[in-house]
């Protein structure tokens, strides 16, 4: 056996946490570090470090790469480009429109230091990117549609708790199975997002707080729930508590198109995740190894999942996967 690769993360929140746990079950890797703004955290593993974030900077004999487990708004943009300078990285950047600008920051700086920065990586960005690419370069003659949830979304869970006379709430994004069926028989309907997804609000009142009126607060808000059919229910705190401290999530990849004799042929993948930051998190493991192996082989700068074959993700050897996969 080879020495292992040797892993460190940056943010030890939800995504970090998930991060621990799944390198914990990687034969090949082991995790050297957590680093946090909060300096010492408690970790799953006693044995773990937990250090100040600024104390990165002596870690560069020690690690072979960084896994970055920040948030896009704020922390990666300024992150990643600043660990590139020192370290292997892979992260999840998500913003989707910013992705081409942030590709360029990282690879500036990883290119002039030598490093790989796997960026945007998880299941969208991530694997759903593949999986809409492959169908389109297979079935070039269709049309694609991504459709997420069940899940719970934490930007529209914050806009109702901002709610007067809300005390605690959460809310789901939840696809349209009429629109995914109109898509799966091969009608290639266009469908507005809101054609596409359905919103439901799980919500605790404060005390004395007007039930239909934070409904219709809530129904009407614009940006969020304005233009979406959305359902609002009112449950109890211990129901939230036992029925919604979970981060469900998944989705759909459909491709819908005509090979040359007009026949339909569709291609699907999809997920359902009890929880989505550990998945997420397990995806950003397995690109951590590609990282690790990229830098091995001499390759530098910023690189995608389009950019990386899966043999490089798996631990398994190229004759292994050959001889038992292929």
């Amino acid at each position: 056996m080879t020495d292992k690769i040797k892993v460190g993360i940056i943010g030890y929140g939800n995504l970090g946490r998930g991060a621990e746990r799944a390198i914990s079950q990687q034969p090949d890797m082991e995790l050297v570090a957590v680093f946090s703004r909060r300096g010492t955290v408690q970790t799953f593993d006693q044995h773990v470090k937990s250090v100040h974030i600024d104390e990165a900077k002596n870690f560069q004999d020690k690690i072979d790469v960084m896994i970055l487990c920040g948030g896009s708004a704020t922390d990666l943009p300024e992150q990643t480009p600043q660990f590139a300078a020192m370290f292997n990285t892979v992260d999840s950047f998500d913003t989707h429109a910013n992705i081409p600008e942030y590709y360029e920051s990282v690879d500036q700086v990883a290119q002039a230091s030598g490093k790989t920065s796997v960026i945007s990586v998880g299941w969208d960005p991530g694997l759903f990117s593949i999986n809409r690419v492959m169908s389109e370069a297979v079935l070039i003659d269709g049309n694609t549609y991504t459709f997420w949830g069940k899940g719970l979304s934490q930007g529209h869970s914050d806009a109702v708790r901002r709610v007067e006379g809300v005390k605690a709430g959460v809310q789901y994004t939840i696809p349209s199975e009429e629109a995914m069926d109109r898509v799966r028989a091969g009608e290639n309907p266009e469908l507005s997002t809101s054609e596409k997804h359905k919103r439901e609000c799980f919500i605790v009142l404060e005390e004395g707080a007007n039930a239909e009126q934070v409904a219709e607060t809530i129904k009407t808000m614009p940006n969020y729930f304005a233009d979406y059919d959305t359902a609002v229910h009112f449950i109890t705190e211990e129901e939230l508590d036992r029925d919604h401290t979970a981060m469900p999530h998944g989705g759909f990849v459909i491709h819908s198109g005509k090979t040359g004799a007009g026949n339909d042929q569709i291609v699907e993948f999809s997920l359902k995740l009890d929880s989505n930051p550990e998945f997420t998190a397990s995806v950003l493991v397995a690109y951590a190894r590609a990282a690790y192996r990229l830098h091995q082989e001499g390759q530098k700068g910023a690189k995608t999942v389009y950019d990386i074959g899966p043999g490089y993700i798996h631990p398994a050897s190229p004759a292994e996967l050959r001889k038992n996969f292929l």
